[in-house]
């Protein structure tokens, strides 16, 4: 591939001169894009409408940063994890959950993770690379299509809660959400994803900037600094103070109800007065509340919270007027439940030792 131009990063404008300059007609660009956005085609033997001459001067000139399969478990809630190689051996990990009203794809957006928070698996990796467009878009492709085959089902939701952060690999990760939504793509609803973030304030005053029509989920799990800090590095730099102007300026700019996910953790942050502290916090926007079970990762000592505390923690802010969910975790056993995601699967780190050797 050395001196190849990788063809999913070009806008469609530039694909047209790129084939013109190869002396073909602009039309033959629309069903190259066709073929690379809403096909998923993963070489140019695939593209079978086109002739021969012209896939040999794609092959020439060009190559498709496509994943790759390596391995894929079935949890007993039917939850799904796959494994995807990137650079031949750098492993990502996207997750289909289906539940009984939706059925939601679950994307990564690096290779690793620079945040390192303290509940999070992926935090324990470092950051290897960010992922392109492509690679987002083709997850998404993947477990849409997996949905369909296995389940008999659409993918109704797309989140990006996997590994990475979002947030700081922004131009790719707003590139994919364009992709996977426009009709020369895969054509679903913006409305249908949501991008998770742990709080780049700057970068959250960005979305609203580009006023886009994707939701935004931020991963709260305490409502004062102190505590936050402690699980959570990135509070230092990103206060409360700071997310709450910042979601207050998105939410002007897009009109969008922001999503807060808090991991309750047992004698960490299940007392009322944190839940007091959350509602306080949570009215800097229209917003809903969403409770997430903690799910245990090496090398760590929190614990899942009882569930009377859950109740009554939910219960408060209710009864102050806040719309909340109790969300269970899917997918446990087999290590894809928020948090959990870092290629532990044996077979995934012995077909990198292959690769590596």
């Amino acid at each position: 591939m050395k001196g190849k131009v990788n063809i999913r990063s070009l806008s469609k404008e530039e694909l047209i001169q790129e084939l013109i300059a190869l002396g073909e007609k602009k039309f033959r660009s629309t069903q190259v894009y066709e073929w690379l956005w809403q096909k998923n085609a993963s070489s140019f033997e695939d593209m079978t409408n086109l002739s021969l001459p012209l896939r040999e001067k794609l092959e020439s000139n060009f190559f498709i940063d496509h994943i790759t399969l390596k391995d894929q478990q079935i949890s007993s809630d039917k939850t799904i994890k796959c494994a995807f190689a990137v650079d031949e051996n750098k492993i990502i990990e996207g997750v289909l959950i289906p539940t009984q009203t939706r059925t939601t794809a679950c994307i990564s957006s690096q290779v690793g993770c620079s945040l390192a928070c303290k509940f999070c698996a992926t935090g324990k990796l470092k950051l290897m690379r960010n992922l392109t467009a492509g690679e987002m878009v083709d997850q998404v492709a993947y477990l849409k299509e997996l949905a369909e085959t296995k389940y008999n089902t659409p993918l109704t939701n797309i989140v990006y809660m996997g590994m990475g952060e979002p947030l700081l690999n922004y131009a790719q990760m707003l590139r994919s959400t364009e992709l996977i939504s426009s009709p020369e793509g895969l054509g679903m609803s913006p409305k249908r994803i949501t991008v998770s973030t742990a709080g780049i304030a700057k970068m959250i005053k960005k979305l609203g900037d580009d006023e886009v029509k994707f939701n935004l989920a931020l991963s709260l799990h305490a409502a004062n600094d102190k505590k936050r800090s402690e699980i959570m590095e990135i509070n230092e730099s990103n206060n409360l103070e700071t997310l709450s102007e910042a979601l207050r300026y998105f939410h002007s700019k897009t009109g969008t109800r922001v999503t807060f996910e808090y991991i309750i953790f047992k004698d960490f942050n299940d007392q009322l007065e944190d839940a007091e502290e959350l509602a306080k916090f949570a009215r800097c926007v229209p917003c809903k509340i969403n409770i997430i079970e903690y799910n245990p990762i090496e090398g760590e000592s929190f614990q899942q919270a009882d569930r009377e505390k859950v109740d009554a923690f939910a219960g408060y802010l209710e009864r102050n007027n806040l719309v909340v969910n109790i969300r269970r975790s899917r997918g446990k056993d087999i290590d894809a439940a928020c948090g959990q995601l870092a290629n532990k699967n044996k077979a995934i780190l012995s077909e990198e030792r292959k690769l590596k050797n």
